[in-house]
């Protein structure tokens, strides 16, 4: 049986988020510069945004450029800004065809202005489709998220708009980046790294966590559809024993 045909489609993660992890080791096991493997890592982006199509996964999340990554060199910054660039304009196209809305996490005020325009533009034409919510994570840090939403909260609070007595977890959903998404369900890691590096801490406080040894530039529709199954053979229990889960019991 073929592996896509062995997933079952009643058990599907709506938030799927990715560590794309391995370009660069990927690149130097191969000869090349760190740069060779981050082009060669948009052609696993296609696939895998084309097989969360083909499941119709509701969200998938991308760990495009953290807030972290300013610190490489700036030669491979501003590569990967043009590889960014090349690909929104790219796949602009396939992205209306099948119904894929794109938008961004992070402080893109900061990205160059030419990288800006293009994912701003992409986003606005994208706006109302209704299929798979494609979200980039572009110079972010969860920290810095988490810090912006007390901010935010804070302010409401010295303006009276907000009780410090009300505040709860959808309060403080509400002020983070991600609000629109719903949660995250499954966390996948290339690379055989096995850290979160500051992406959506909070969350992915019940996501699964799959880490897989594949490099991302290897990483393909059949190691996508091998960690869907390996969710699926997973019991989510959000703090509940087993029982309550199979006999419906509180």
């Amino acid at each position: 049986m073929n592996i896509k045909d062995q997933i079952d489609k009643n058990k599907l993660p709506k938030h799927v988020a990715i560590i794309m992890d391995g370009n660069g080791r990927w690149a130097k096991k191969r000869g090349f510069t760190r740069v060779f493997g981050h082009r060669n890592g948009v052609k696993s982006v296609k696939e895998i945004v084309e097989a969360t199509v083909e499941l119709e996964i509701t969200a998938l999340t991308l760990y495009t450029f953290s807030t972290e990554n300013w610190k490489r060199p700036k030669v491979e910054v501003n590569i990967l800004m043009g590889i960014l660039v090349n690909s929104l304009k790219k796949e602009l196209t396939t992205f209306q065809e099948n119904d894929v809305k794109l938008q961004s996490i992070g402080n893109i005020e900061k990205l160059p202005k030419n990288a800006k325009k293009e994912l701003l533009e992409v986003i606005e034409k994208t706006k109302n489709n209704k299929g798979l919510t494609l979200t980039l994570a572009l110079n972010y840090g969860s920290r810095e998220e988490i810090i912006n939403a007390v901010k935010n909260i804070s302010k409401k609070i010295v303006n009276n708009e907000l009780n410090i007595e009300e505040i709860d977890e959808n309060t403080i959903n509400s002020h983070l980046y991600t609000f629109t998404l719903p949660v995250v369900d499954f966390l996948i890691r290339t690379s055989g790294e096995k850290r979160i590096s500051n992406f959506l801490l909070w969350q992915i406080a019940y996501a699964e966590l799959y880490f897989t040894n594949v490099l991302w530039p290897d990483f393909r529709k059949k190691d996508f559809y091998e960690a869907i199954l390996d969710y699926q053979s997973r019991e989510r229990r959000f703090g509940k024993t087993s029982e309550q889960i199979y006999t419906g019991r509180k």
